[in-house]
């Protein structure tokens, strides 16, 4: 087997995003989790869909941008607000 699809295997085995974002080594606030999992879930496997990761970075990548994206998106679009309380945002 190889490492492209262990990688496949270990991310359909999470059962929670929590495993998916301690298995990539990301922070995370869990009450954020609580309220945007569904969102977070689905744009985690949607960017996994488009990119079609090879290697561990490229998964964590798409992991790292989507919870980056969800947070972004609580932001009030007509300010020119920063990202804030996001422990894996690389725009601060």
């Amino acid at each position: 087997m190889n490492s492209e699809q262990q990688l496949q295997d270990k991310i359909q085995s999470f059962k929670r995003i929590e495993e998916a974002l301690l298995y990539f080594e990301i922070d995370f606030d869990s009450s954020f989790i609580e309220q945007y999992r569904q969102a977070l879930t689905k744009r985690f496997y949607g960017n996994l869909l488009i990119a079609k990761p090879s290697d561990w970075f490229a998964a964590r990548r798409a992991l790292k941008n989507a919870y980056c994206k969800v947070q972004r998106s609580r932001l009030d679009p007509t300010t020119r607000s920063a990202c804030r309380g996001c422990t894996s945002c690389e725009r601060r």
